[in-house]
């Protein structure tokens, strides 16, 4: 399927952090902010909770949702019908989490590159390097994601370092922009979001890094300059997805979170910062010291 025969654009996005309240309908509104916070608190507890117990459990539910996300990104671009690529990509996510849950990181990235490759070769021609870009993001996410929780020693502490920045960048962007309004981000790509949220999201992140600081679980310098690249990246990756989104002329990636949408509309943001994360602590840390990578100066 081609864009043209994708699903009609949508006046805004739905997901935005920052979002201004819809003037023109306050009911909408207050109700999704309702199912924003009902959402929040049945899932955040349930998120926390599975990468404090770690191993085979966060490596489960990591593969889950990369493949959730790679089935939206399928459904965003036009590909929902190419249903080998979808069973093709999701059993190479599945196989790579395995060898994740198993302790083998290296085995697993073998195994997402060729999953890499053979979806790029069943793909239409036409929608080739968009189905190849899914399974990179939604595999890159897998791999990110049980990497930083890995290290025993400091890998639940940047998983939640990471976690509690995209949340507040997200949370606090939210309120911002709904209360200051003012001058548009991006408007071609994402209508709803301001410059006010983007400022009020990052310094949320800072209060983050702050705490944890407080708390003993880092240096106050570091761990400053840490949550502010990861709150600008989180925010990139809002707007990246929103702009995957708008090309193809899709309103949200699915309605699986209520409040939220799909997955890509409540992972976005997170994709992009514990990518970014994960990379860091490992140059610093290696494969198995991610987490110390990030968090012992």
């Amino acid at each position: 399927m081609t864009e043209d025969r994708a699903a009609p654009a949508a006046a805004s996005e739905s997901n935005s952090g920052n979002s201004e309240t819809d003037s023109r309908n306050p009911e909408s509104a207050s109700h999704n902010l309702f199912m924003r916070i009902v959402a929040a608190v049945v899932l955040i507890p349930l998120a926390i909770g599975i990468a404090y117990a770690g191993g085979w459990l966060w490596a489960a539910l990591v593969t889950l949702a990369a493949s959730g996300l790679f089935v939206e990104w399928l459904v965003v671009v036009g590909l929902a019908d190419a249903k080998r690529v979808t069973a093709v990509g999701v059993g190479a996510l599945a196989i790579g989490g395995l060898c994740l849950a198993f302790g083998r990181p290296d085995v697993a990235l073998i195994v997402l590159a060729n999953g890499l490759i053979a979806v790029a070769w069943i793909a239409p021609e036409e929608g080739r390097g968009w189905a190849a870009a899914g399974f990179f993001y939604a595999a890159a996410a897998e791999m990110a994601s049980v990497l930083v929780r890995l290290d025993s020693v400091k890998g639940f502490a940047a998983l939640m370092f990471v976690l509690l920045v995209v949340w507040v960048t997200d949370s606090g962007g939210y309120f911002a922009g709904r209360s200051i309004g003012g001058p548009k981000l991006w408007p071609r790509v994402s209508p709803k979001k301001t410059w006010a949220g983007a400022a009020g999201g990052f310094a949320a992140s800072l209060a983050v890094a702050a705490g944890f600081a407080v708390f003993g679980l880092g240096k106050t310098l570091p761990l400053l300059v840490l949550s502010a690249v990861l709150s600008v990246v989180s925010q990139l990756g809002d707007l990246f997805e929103s702009a995957v989104k708008r090309r193809f002329g899709v309103k949200d990636s699915g309605h699986i979170i209520p409040g939220h949408g799909g997955l890509m509309d409540r992972l976005d943001g997170f994709v992009a910062a514990v990518v970014v994360a994960a990379l860091f602590g490992f140059l610093r840390g290696g494969a198995d010291g991610v987490g110390r990578g990030l968090m012992v100066w």
